[in-house]
């Protein structure tokens, strides 16, 4: 391996426990995965919570629930949606990959107070699909990680990510290749590849160099780069 990238879960451990969820993220830290990806709206009231999909079946969309009316909710595995503070408060001082799925402006505010506010904020990321949002952030929090989502060849990736003053490239893994890695590093930026895991991509993507290989089974991501756990 050209690097040791790291080894993100993928909504946490989701390959074993139902994403997003608090068991998602117990089982990457007992894996001994680097950090967690995971994905955040905001309440009508302003509360972060952790979950993928804009709406909670059966309950609502979440953007016009009060944050009680979400925590209240169940998982498909019976645990109630989780606050972004609990996770953060589970990590142990792990990385935190936030994909911040949508976020309006007046609610900037309490994501970052909630970052700044974590055990370890200077582990923490956002990323986003939304590269306005990913740019808003910055303005607002120059000492915050940032990153974006890309799901296209784009002829200048160094030249998207600067227009939104991110520093991180998350890109879909099947189109990643060399050339690619080169330009990311060679503007001083990391990539990372989501979300894989199958380990003869591991392998592939490892050898490339990326920075980081996203996954739902954390453990995958390790035997096939070649690391041991570090417990």
């Amino acid at each position: 391996m050209l690097r040791r990238p790291h080894i993100i879960a993928h909504r946490g451990a989701s390959g074993y426990e139902y994403e997003n969820s608090r068991a998602a993220f117990r089982r990457a830290i007992a894996l001994d995965a680097d950090g967690v990806e995971l994905d955040i709206h905001a309440t009508r009231d302003g509360g972060i919570v952790v979950h993928h999909d804009p709406e909670i079946r059966g309950v609502g969309t979440i953007a016009l629930l009060s944050t009680a009316e979400v925590v209240a909710a169940r998982l498909t595995n019976g645990e109630p949606v989780p606050l972004l503070s609990e996770v953060l408060g589970l990590l142990d001082g792990r990385d935190a990959w936030v994909e911040v799925k949508s976020l309006s402006a007046h609610h900037d505010d309490a994501l970052l107070a909630v970052l700044r506010g974590g055990p370890t904020p200077e582990r923490y990321a956002v990323h986003s699909f939304d590269h306005r949002i990913v740019q808003r952030l910055g303005e607002g929090a120059p000492w915050l990680r940032r990153g974006i989502l890309l799901t296209a060849y784009v002829i200048d990736a160094v030249a998207v990510m600067r227009a939104a003053g991110a520093t991180t490239l998350w890109q879909a893994w099947e189109q990643i290749d060399e050339d690619l890695v080169a330009q990311v590093h060679s503007a001083g930026c990391e990539l990372v590849a989501w979300t894989v895991n199958e380990m003869g991509d591991l392998e592939r993507l490892g050898r490339m160099g990326v920075d980081g290989l996203c996954g739902n089974y954390p453990d995958r991501i390790r035997i096939a780069t070649g690391q041991r756990p570090t417990y």
